[in-house]
């Protein structure tokens, strides 16, 4: 599914066991854990989450994280735009320079 999202993201290890999706930055990144998956997504928050797919990290300012359990059915349409949105981030440079510029857009709070 990720590399349906985007066929250019290239799949690497990271920290001797990780699998990691990068495209001019991390994507996502997955880890297992005992009885479910999580899918860690590099976004900075910034992408929008309108089917609620996001599980945790709601307030994290670099990532969040989608666990999926047995049985669990996998929500991919949405999982995929926002996987194509990350991507399309990173080409822009990066959701830190997407941010920095929504917050100078957007005057002093």
């Amino acid at each position: 599914m990720i590399h349906e999202a985007e066929p250019d993201i290239v799949e690497t290890i990271k920290r001797r066991v990780q699998p990691y999706f990068v495209l001019d930055g991390n994507v996502c990144a997955l880890l297992a854990a005992r009885n479910h998956v999580n899918l860690f997504l590099y976004d900075g928050a910034i992408v929008p989450d309108p089917a609620g797919i996001i599980t945790a990290g709601h307030d994290n300012k670099t990532g969040r994280m989608i666990s999926f359990y047995i049985n669990d059915d996998v929500p991919t349409a949405p999982l995929i735009a926002m996987l194509r949105q990350i991507a399309a981030n990173n080409r822009a440079g990066g959701w830190r320079k997407i941010k920095a510029g929504l917050q100078e857009t957007s005057g002093p709070a």
